[in-house]
């Protein structure tokens, strides 16, 4: 979560940004000449508009807009195709069958094409993510406080908790797998990326420091949890966006949750481990973390605008010469969030991508791809 604000580098066509300088010696528009453009046109119209039209629009949702895309991206994208480097068997059994002319040809003609109008798009400004998320935390604020600090003994708080374990454990709680009955119905109608949202606003909060509890030993509890660190980082505060935070947690909560794995909570590692401890033993690990000095464990994002311009270091409209990347402006917005859930599952080829991207919720996907599917194409 340390990174939620980095720039995002989306592609096309399912393909993405080139993790070295473009060496292909692709002619720049003004060397275009009108033969190659008309041989591009018929090799569009046989092989490709099916797709993407002979316009340069995608037909349907998901299929990216092609018309005015930079030619050098184009190139270097559909020769991994044929290559077996990207992962789509009929583009590559169409690349395959293409010649170096006829792939120069026809992105060629994509190229030289006008962008794709958006009759709906404008210069649109998204909610802050940060803002929505607050929206919902209301329902939250009675039990676990307005900033996600807790007051009531029993109850966690989750200021500064991680994110993908925050929305986790409101999952299971209303699949019922874990047995409190207000949580089940809280929320149970919301979608991933509104729970994303949820968990965004407490992850960027601040926990507050707690005084020692009236019950445990925190110095003898300190030892104790040399084999939790491993995964709950050191003193409690996880460096893993799907590990929880254990450091200036309410302790009456440690202790439950903790005696919950005996009999309820599933997972093979925390059974295991606290199988041997004692009541006692339990007290203490809790009331040493409940007094370490924990942190926000990200920054939501203040607007999806604010991220496209970091993005827009290697997409921006002007031409990068020392990358292939794709302009995004105008595009399909089902097909940018479906190209950068590729890169953050590592499913699309890109270390660079990839990089970027593994820490972005859906939520975040969601609301760049909007932004970006919502500005005029250029």
């Amino acid at each position: 979560m340390k990174n939620l604000i980095l720039g995002i580098m989306l592609s096309m066509a399912l393909i993405g940004c080139t993790d070295k300088k473009d060496t292909t010696a692709n002619p720049t528009p003004e060397k275009r000449s009108a033969a190659d453009i008309s041989a591009g046109k018929a090799i569009v119209e046989r092989d490709c508009k099916g797709c993407h039209g002979l316009d340069g629009r995608g037909i349907a949702p998901a299929i990216p807009h092609l018309a005015a895309q930079r030619e050098r991206y184009m190139l270097a994208s559909i020769k991994e195709y044929k290559e077996g480097k990207r992962t789509h068997a009929a583009l590559r059994d169409m690349m395959g069958n293409m010649s170096e002319a006829d792939m120069r040809s026809a992105v060629a003609y994509y190229a030289s094409l006008p962008p794709v109008v958006n009759a709906s798009a404008k210069d649109v400004q998204l909610s802050s993510l940060y803002q929505e998320g607050k929206a919902l935390a209301a329902a939250c604020t009675k039990c676990h406080g307005e900033d996600g600090n807790s007051r009531i003994p029993g109850t966690p708080s989750l200021a500064g908790q991680q994110l993908h374990y925050l929305v986790a454990a409101i999952q299971e709680y209303h699949q019922g797998e874990r047995k409190v009955a207000a949580m089940k119905s809280m929320m149970r109608g919301s979608n991933t990326p509104e729970l994303e949202k949820l968990a965004l606003y407490f992850v960027s909060q601040t926990p507050a420091q707690r005084s020692a509890p009236s019950f445990g030993d925190p110095v003898a509890g300190e030892p104790a949890t040399a084999m939790c660190g491993g995964c709950h980082g050191s003193n409690g505060v996880s460096t893993d966006s799907a590990t929880p935070s254990l450091a200036g947690q309410d302790p009456q909560y440690l202790v439950n949750a903790i005696r919950a794995y005996r009999k309820t909570r599933q997972n093979w590692g925390m059974q295991r481990y606290v199988a041997g401890l004692g009541d006692k033993d339990i007290e203490n690990i809790a009331a040493f973390y409940a007094i370490q000095k924990s942190k926000a464990a990200g920054e939501a994002p203040s607007s999806a605008k604010e991220l496209a311009e970091k993005c827009n270091r290697c997409h921006d409209v002007d031409d990068n010469p020392a990358m292939a990347a794709p302009k995004m402006n105008g595009q399909d917005k089902d097909y940018l969030i479906m190209a950068l859930r590729a890169y953050r599952d590592g499913k699309r080829e890109s270390s660079m991508m990839h990089n970027m991207s593994f820490t972005y919720s859906n939520a975040i996907i969601e609301s760049i791809s909007s932004w970006y599917a919502g500005q005029p194409a250029r």
